[in-house]
């Protein structure tokens, strides 16, 4: 038996512009996805579920999910259970050379899933690096990492950056441009998230980002406006400058509600944290509903935020250094 877990993740900016190869600086938080992999001696996967913030179940099945195993569950719980990782059962296949490999696979996980907060890249990290250990391979970091996107590339129809399985498995603040993925020093940031039990459709978002970018040259330049925006992020970080941080976080958020990801309730959570006194605050993620991240070193944001109609849960979010821990 062997466990992992692997960090979520806020963005402090460049969601959706990532996509077309502008930068993008993520940093992991301490809410983790823990797995726990037995290999099994044939060659089926038995996916057990006991969180994920939702109704925990088994399925075991044979093959792949392209044949859609026969339980009485809805099938968006198959897909969020299954889909990642199956796939990251195939590249653990791939990279050990084991393609009769079968494994009992159970998944915990603290995050919520499809909010922004990065909870498929935190399971196919930790899926990955517990099977493959299972199997008797230790993956470096950067080679988890390129596993890791090779899965939710395949999984998201080639919509992924590398940047949410990058900082999964490397923890801390970095920034991804491309195929250039990197650590950046950062301080211990006064980050609350407000979540409003929701999730965006990933893919519809960014859909709809690439189609306003192909029909509208100034939707281009918003896109192009973010990746400017995201390099003073950086000159801001390095400096330790929490209030330049906070007011590119505003202005993040003005740009990504200009390219239709934002949502009511994200939007009442925003203003909701900068009405306490938050020096920032904006969505996460790929939006539509899900969670938005605010600075605040005092407890008004987070109180604020208890507060606010839509918000279902407020938390402050410690900085998480260390990415994929091996816990067994």
């Amino acid at each position: 038996m062997t466990v992992s877990s692997a960090p979520g993740k806020v963005y402090l900016f460049g969601e959706h512009a990532v996509v077309y190869g502008e930068p993008a600086v993520p940093c992991a938080i301490e809410r983790r996805a823990r797995v726990t992999v037995n290999r099994r001696e044939d060659d089926r996967l038995r996916v057990q579920a006991d969180d994920l913030s939702l109704d925990g179940f088994t399925v075991e099945y044979g093959g792949t999910t392209d044949a859609r195993p026969d339980v009485d569950v809805p099938e968006n719980l198959i897909e969020a259970a299954m889909g990642y990782v199956d796939e990251a059962i195939e590249q653990v296949r791939d990279v050990t050379g084991d393609r009769d490999a079968g494994f009992d696979v159970t998944i915990e996980s603290d995050i919520p899933l499809g909010a922004g907060l990065g909870s498929s890249a935190a399971v196919v990290v930790a899926a990955i690096d517990a099977a493959t250990r299972e199997l008797g391979v230790s993956l470096e970091t950067d080679e988890l990492a390129e596993r890791a996107y090779r899965t939710e590339h395949a999984v998201q129809s080639g919509q992924a950056s590398r940047a949410d399985t990058f900082c999964s498995a490397t923890g801390g603040a970095v920034r991804v441009e491309g195929e250039d993925c990197r650590a950046l020093e950062a301080p211990d940031l006064p980050l609350v998230v407000g979540f409003d039990g929701g999730a965006g459709d990933t893919g519809e978002l960014v859909g709809g980002v690439r189609g306003l970018r192909e029909q509208y040259d100034f939707a281009a330049d918003t896109v192009a406006s973010i990746g400017d925006l995201v390099r003073q992020g950086e000159r801001a970080l390095a400096a330790n400058d929490i209030d330049e941080l906070g007011r590119l976080m505003n202005f993040n958020h003005g740009l990504l509600s200009a390219l239709g990801v934002s949502a009511r309730s994200l939007d009442s959570m925003v203003w909701a944290a900068r009405d306490a006194g938050a020096t920032g605050a904006k969505l996460t993620g790929a939006g539509g509903g899900g969670c938005i991240v605010a600075l605040d070193s005092t407890d008004a944001t987070e109180t604020a935020l208890s507060f606010t109609p839509g918000c279902v849960e407020s938390f402050r979010a410690e900085l998480a250094t260390e990415g994929v821990k091996r816990l067994q």
